[in-house]
């Protein structure tokens, strides 16, 4: 009987299959459970005074160790149940022909098996999900752990860190910082940031599930599992309506690549937090490694942007105007025909442009052009951290308050 209904639970619920060991365990499972039924169906045993079998609670808890849901092992003891009563009835039909008999006796061995799975299936499930918190929070505390030892240099097992984390680290990562904004204490923002993670990687066509380590309630930090591929496709920002910001590194390879893109993010997040309100949903350390690399003091960083680009550094919307179109003319090489195809503007406008944004700089962009760019890029990225903040001019406060003006 007992062989029979564990190649029937074996057969009909996959997420059971396991190695040999579990599946040994789920056949002494069974065996006792079958065991324990007859003994009180035969002597007649109050259910006060049973308890799931030893090994039926073992075998609840290597389940939860293996992260197979709750709702297998329960569907194993239904099928259990159902095969264990066709058994009984199949022998009551053997050993007599009397109908009441056999309805009688039917009913009893339906209503104890019955009884006897709703108190077994509680106790068991109470170890599962007790061993699941426990096995989750080490779990989490190894690979903390094992993430840190990466991250310093630590000589580590390729293999056991690989099979602690669940992440294959011989491949090309990006590392990701995320947190949220202005998030409220005890809120989900944990879960919110590991599901706009993953929809990340999905929306970047990747394949793999992303690594994810929780910093505190509301920041983490992820890999993103790249394969062969080296270079992370832009996509568009997640979750940013909720105040989900990322930072991320650029590609690389190995446990040195997984160490050095995350040391990329974590400067990429700098620059972010330095923007305050102004910063964007993601920041790549591709396009601020300049900024992340400088960004030990936003107030040393303002003074210097300040002085590099004089009046050009006024947070108004004209000089806003004079450095993007300076910024985009730089990096066309000087070229005003290249710079005009790119903002869509005539050359003329764009050499007169250029001509404000030398005025407002006090010098020819040529002769400190890479301190200007740097600048222009800081301004860029970290906006009003690092404008000159202006007030009202004194005739525009007069214009606020004179009669028919």
């Amino acid at each position: 009987m007992s062989a029979d209904v564990y190649g029937l639970i074996v057969r009909e619920i996959p997420q059971l299959h396991g190695d040999k060991r579990v599946l040994a365990l789920l056949e002494a499972s069974v065996g006792e459970n079958v065991a324990t039924v007859l003994h009180i169906i035969q002597h007649g045993i109050e259910l006060e005074n049973v308890h799931a079998p030893a090994a039926a609670e073992e075998y609840a808890r290597r389940l939860a160790q293996r992260g197979v849901p709750a709702s297998a092992l329960l569907r194993a003891y239904r099928i259990g149940s159902a095969r264990f009563q066709d058994w009984c009835l199949e022998e009551l039909g053997r050993s007599t022909d009397n109908a009441s008999i056999v309805s009688a006796a039917g009913m009893r061995i339906a209503d104890i098996t019955s009884a006897y799975i709703d108190k077994v299936s509680e106790e068991v499930l109470s170890a599962y999900e007790a061993e699941k918190e426990n096995w989750l929070r080490n779990l989490s505390v190894a690979r903390s752990a094992r993430v840190q030892a990466l991250l310093r240099g630590e000589r580590v097992n390729v293999d056991s860190s690989e099979a602690i984390l669940g992440y294959r680290l011989r491949q090309h990562h990006v590392g990701v910082v995320c947190w949220v904004a202005n998030a409220t204490p005890g809120g989900s923002a944990l879960g919110a940031l590991e599901q706009a993670t993953a929809e990340m990687a999905r929306q970047a066509g990747l394949d793999g599930r992303p690594a994810f380590l929780p910093r505190d309630e509301s920041s983490a930090w992820a890999w993103l599992p790249l394969g062969s591929k080296d270079a992370f496709p832009g996509v568009c920002a997640v979750g940013a309506e909720s105040g989900i910001r990322f930072a991320l590194g650029s590609a690389g390879s190995g446990v040195s690549g997984f160490r050095r893109t995350h040391q990329q993010a974590m400067g990429a997040q700098a620059v972010a937090l330095a923007a305050g309100g102004a910063g964007r949903p993601v920041t790549s350390f591709a396009d601020v490694a300049p900024l992340a690399l400088m960004s030990g003091s936003t107030e040393l960083m303002r003074t210097w942007v300040i002085e590099t680009l004089g009046t050009l550094a006024d947070d108004d919307g004209q000089h806003a105007m004079l450095r993007d179109t300076l910024r985009v003319f730089l990096q066309e090489s000087g070229s005003f025909v290249a710079a005009a195809e790119r903002l869509t503007l005539h050359k003329n406008t764009v050499r007169y442009r250029v001509g404000k944004a030398e005025e407002s700089l006090g010098r020819p962009v040529g002769e400190d052009r890479l301190q200007v760019e740097l600048a222009l890029l800081a301004a860029q990225w970290l906006g009003p951290a690092v404008l000159r903040q202006l007030g009202p001019s004194p005739a525009l406060r007069g214009a606020a308050v004179t009669p028919g003006r």
